[in-house]
């Protein structure tokens, strides 16, 4: 949805004005590649034999993400929940009893840093599950709880559609109840000032135990409930201060806490206003259009959406923000899926993804080509260790949707040289041998040639020229006597002479 030009002025007014105790939240410090790792615990790796992945085992493996070069991991919902997924939360101090203890936790957090790898966790806070003691005891009218949840009143419509889903009023014991995305995971009050303090605190709690910031889940709806409040500027106004607030309290803890708003929606216009309160939010547009020029193999208009989005994100936060690319996540069809199983125009997708601004987030199996496709437990199931089926420390939570046999696994692709892995540990310690792909500005560069995107990534009078052939044959461009000397390249064998760039199929290159 895109906004009228004096919505998102009033908006951004608003927010400018916010007071803010500190800097704004910045992702951890420019070191490695800058690189996030989203991991589902119950899909990942299992230590006790119950078919159950857990924290152990995501300590387990820390290795192997140091080996892929990540700098950091988000861990999905780790909380107890009574869903196989984890977010309708009833407890949210504690750790899921399958996942593993509290002293699990702290030492992969501990075992983590010892490698350099940093922690966010996800945090869920726009709703609890019906099972929640909050909500239970709400149920009565009289319960100091009460107030922490919306119920419907004499002049409410109750066949209202919810922002999110289908139905926003459900009903238990005769009372209807705010619950934007199912019945059992009713949405908390945040006007009531009892709810802010305590989500504020939760916060302040993981931060203690050592975690490096959250994610946060379904950041706009905290206050965009009903489909007739999506779109209008006080709705964002709200969501805005509460943001604000939420951060302000983090930073009393870590002053450089990372946060990264899950705010899912289809446009820059839509995504600005939240950069400033959250610091980071995921970039659902250009996630879009990096899987449809990499399927099409045109750049499609993906070069004007960089320049329209970096643009959009300075005017509405200066440098208060660091943005968050990705390619797919929990929610949605596995990359490889929405491409058709084609490993080039996904060894292409992922190119353009590392080579972007911001803390670029990979999902999990991602790297070795996992397909998977909606519902949403097909897109979440077990990571492919080894080539054989039921070896020990395999998550056995549910069984495979997709024919994909040994060869797409770690094991197999560990000693293949040639493997998607292998692509996508090159292109990620891309960005540490050359510092500029983590954290320098971008520059659009015209290339004239539909199937090839170039840009530059820049600090001061220190540039790359990044360029991509998304297409099946070769393709030949002329560059500026600027950038002489190929630096890094992945794909076909590149060539540079007298200024002409000739790249061979599905081939991206790094210039200096």
């Amino acid at each position: 949805m895109f906004w009228k030009k004096s919505a998102l002025a009033a908006v951004l007014a608003t927010l400018m004005a916010l007071p803010l105790h500190a800097a704004p939240s910045e992702a951890p410090p420019s070191q490695g590649s800058g690189v996030w790792y989203e991991i589902f615990v119950r899909a990942w790796y299992d230590t006790n034999g119950d078919g159950i992945g857990d924290l152990n085992g995501v300590t387990a493996k820390l290795d192997y993400l140091q080996s892929l070069g990540v700098s950091g991991i988000w861990l999905m919902p780790i909380n107890p929940s009574p869903s196989y997924h984890g977010y309708d939360i009833t407890d949210y101090r504690d750790i899921l009893p399958q996942y593993g203890t509290m002293g699990d936790f702290e030492r992969l957090v501990q075992e983590a840093h010892k490698r350099n790898i940093q922690i966010i966790m996800d945090l869920v806070i726009n709703h609890t599950s019906d099972q929640h003691p909050w909500f239970v005891s709400a149920l009565d009218p009289k319960s100091p709880y009460r107030h922490w949840y919306t119920w419907a009143g004499p002049a409410t419509d109750i066949n209202a559609p919810a922002a999110a889903g289908d139905r926003a009023w459900h009903a238990k014991n005769g009372q209807y109840y705010l619950s934007g995305f199912t019945g059992a995971m009713p949405d908390l009050n945040f006007d009531e000032p009892a709810v802010r303090h305590e989500m504020v605190d939760v916060g302040q709690f993981w931060l203690r135990k050592g975690v490096d910031g959250f994610r946060l889940d379904a950041a706009r709806h905290i206050y965009d409930d009903l489909k007739s409040d999506t779109g209008k500027p006080e709705t964002v106004r709200k969501n805005v201060v509460w943001w604000t607030e939420f951060r302000q309290g983090m930073q009393r803890v870590r002053p450089d806490v990372y946060l990264v708003g899950e705010v899912m929606q289809p446009s820059m216009s839509d995504l600005a206003p939240y950069l400033k309160p959250l610091g980071s939010v995921f970039n659902f547009p250009v996630a879009a259009q990096l899987i449809k020029s990499a399927g099409s193999e045109k750049v499609d208009g993906l070069d004007t959406l960089l320049s329209d989005t970096y643009r959009s994100y300075a005017q509405a936060a200066g440098d208060a923000f660091v943005d968050s690319p990705f390619l797919s996540n929990h929610d949605q069809d596995r990359v490889l899926s929405q491409l058709g199983g084609n490993l080039d125009h996904m060894r292409v997708a992922a190119a353009l993804l590392m080579t972007l601004p911001g803390r670029p987030f990979v999902y999990y199996g991602e790297e070795i080509g996992m397909l998977g496709k909606k519902p949403d437990a097909n897109v979440r199931e077990p990571m492919r260790w080894s080539r054989e089926p039921g070896v020990e420390g395999e998550s056995r939570w549910k069984a495979s949707s997709v024919k994909q046999g040994g060869e797409v696994s770690v094991q197999a692709e560990e000693a293949n040289a040639a493997s998607l892995l292998a692509t996508y540990r090159t292109l990620i310690h891309w960005r540490i041998e050359q510092p500029l792909l983590r954290d320098g500005e971008f520059r659009a560069v015209e290339s004239g040639n539909a199937r090839v995107l170039t840009f530059e990534r820049a600090e001061g009078a220190r540039s790359v020229l990044v360029a991509h052939n998304l297409s099946g044959k070769a393709q030949t461009i002329k560059i500026g006597k600027a950038h002489a000397s190929m630096q890094l390249h992945v794909g076909g064998n590149a060539s540079l002479a007298n200024g002409a760039l000739t790249l061979p199929p599905y081939t991206s290159v790094v210039i200096q």
